[in-house]
């Protein structure tokens, strides 16, 4: 499992010119599931990213977590994230977990995340989507559910 997490002052995911899911302040992930994954990494992967200190403090510093700044999440499936760009000049998907299996992991993350008490938003899974934000900081990390 891969998310490009994004801290963001407010974020929005538009399909065919309308607005699927929108956040005022929190976090844009892209979120990517491949060969293996499952109920461990979804776990691990949520209780990462609600408590990784990313957030401003007081003093300016990144000290608190998404769950003490009481924000939300805008989640987006994204299978790119598995892309390999190694060889030739086309990406290679083969990496990307079959997109039966991806959709079921996606909405079982969500829910993981919402159960935590996390307000989540989210695109349509497969559909062409749009992502707009304000990327706050800007702060831009990559998680990864396996070692490389």
């Amino acid at each position: 499992m891969r998310i490009v997490l994004q801290r963001a002052k407010n974020a929005r995911v538009t399909v065919d010119g309308r607005s699927v899911g929108e956040i005022a302040h929190g976090l844009v992930c892209l979120v990517g599931f491949t060969e293996g994954d499952g109920e461990l990494e979804i776990r691990w992967m949520a209780d990462k990213l609600i408590h990784l200190r990313i957030f401003e403090d007081e003093e300016g510093r990144m000290n608190r977590s998404l769950l003490e700044t009481g924000g939300a999440i805008l989640s987006v499936s994204q299978f790119t994230l598995y892309g390999d760009c190694r060889k030739g000049r086309r990406p290679n998907f083969m990496a990307a977990a079959e997109p039966g299996i991806a959709k079921d992991l996606y909405h079982r993350f969500n829910e993981e995340l919402r159960c935590r008490g996390v307000p989540v938003e989210t695109g349509i899974f497969g559909a062409m989507m749009e992502v707009s934000l304000t990327n706050d900081g800007p702060v831009t990390l990559t998680l990864e559910s396996k070692e490389g």
